[in-house]
């Protein structure tokens, strides 16, 4: 049986859960930047943690959407959000997995520009996220979506740069095929933050 207070929910929990959701988003951010840094077998342990960690947090914001009578957005723009939040720590994940299959191929290689744009645009969905509960002026977070379209269309450029060298002629087939892999699941990391700031903008604007 269902309590009454379960039933009509609160404001709070879902704010606390999307807030918990975008910081594994950062913190698996920031676990990217460690794994570059000195890559280990370790790290993709850590990753699969927090990616369940996140996927547990994801799951219990569908089945309050199932149980609670009255949320603080609609429900589709609460899922949509954690979908978008948690599509972050899995595509990194997938990263640290296809970087240690062939170490030697990339270990020249430096990501470390593509990761400066990650940890900005995580910063940003994170700052998005903790404004939502407290009823944000559309122009901020237009302001703010507008960044991380920015930090995109950043990563788009770097991405023709860095396909351009890849396709000079000076490295052998496998290496070009292994790092247009990595670059490929990088960029969809930045797409998957601008998803998400997307989603909220949509929520706030809606709801202006």
């Amino acid at each position: 049986m269902f309590s009454i207070q379960k039933l009509i929910g609160g404001d709070e929990i879902f704010f606390e859960l999307l807030e918990k959701s975008a910081e594994e988003a950062r913190e698996s951010v920031q676990l990217l930047v460690r794994l570059l840094a000195a890559p280990s077998a370790n790290s993709l342990d850590d990753f699969a943690l927090l990616r369940k960690k996140d996927k547990r947090i994801t799951e219990e914001i569908s089945e309050r959407l199932t149980t609670t009578f009255v949320t603080p957005l609609e429900r589709e723009d609460i899922e949509a959000l954690s979908n978008a939040l948690y599509k972050i720590p899995k595509t990194l994940e997938k990263f640290g997995e296809r970087l240690l299959l062939c170490p030697e191929r990339v270990r020249r290689v430096g990501f470390s520009q593509q990761a400066g744009l990650l940890e900005r645009a995580a910063d940003v969905v994170l700052a998005m996220v903790k404004e939502l509960r407290k009823s944000p002026d559309l122009e901020s977070v237009k302001e703010q979506n507008d960044r991380l379209q920015y930090l995109e269309g950043e990563a788009d450029k770097l991405m023709i740069d860095l396909l351009r060298e890849l396709y000079s002629g000076e490295k052998d087939a496998v290496s070009v095929i292994a790092l247009k892999d990595l670059y490929d699941l990088l960029e969809k990391v930045i797409d998957r933050c601008r998803d998400a700031g997307n989603v909220i903008f949509h929520i706030v604007l809606k709801n202006s």
